[in-house]
């Protein structure tokens, strides 16, 4: 199976001005971990993830103050939609992120975290005994 399958393409993107607050508002609208930061001035993709925000609030940062671009990971590994799940998730585990951008002609498309992998590689909700 290939990330194309596997992948979200539900892609929340926001600006490197957004507060945290904001961050996690639309994020937590969008049922999604991860957003992309695009900064049209440094002309780069990043990503935010909850992570990202859990760890600044844990640090006793004031969410309402913190901007995503202080946060975002800009160091990111992209995906091809060519992939396959295993390139994905070596990847993943490789570089210990939950998330990756998938890129088509340098544009996100959208975005496989190990959530989407595991459904593909154990479909259905199976029970497992205590």
């Amino acid at each position: 199976m290939l990330v194309r399958d596997a992948m979200s393409t539900v892609v929340l993107t926001i600006g490197p001005t957004h507060t945290l607050r904001q961050a996690a508002a639309l994020m937590s609208a969008r049922r999604v971990g991860a957003a992309v930061v695009h900064d049209p001035d440094a002309g780069g993709i990043g990503i935010l993830t909850e992570r990202d925000i859990l760890n600044s609030v844990g640090l006793g940062e004031n969410p309402d103050t913190e901007r995503a671009d202080d946060h975002t990971t800009t160091d990111v590994v992209f995906a091809a939609p060519s992939w396959t799940l295993e390139e994905a998730a070596r990847a993943m585990a490789h570089g210990g992120f939950r998330h990756l951008i998938v890129l088509d002609h340098d544009e996100p498309i959208g975005i496989v975290s190990v959530r989407d992998i595991i459904r593909c590689w154990a479909p259905g909700r199976q029970h497992v005994p205590a």
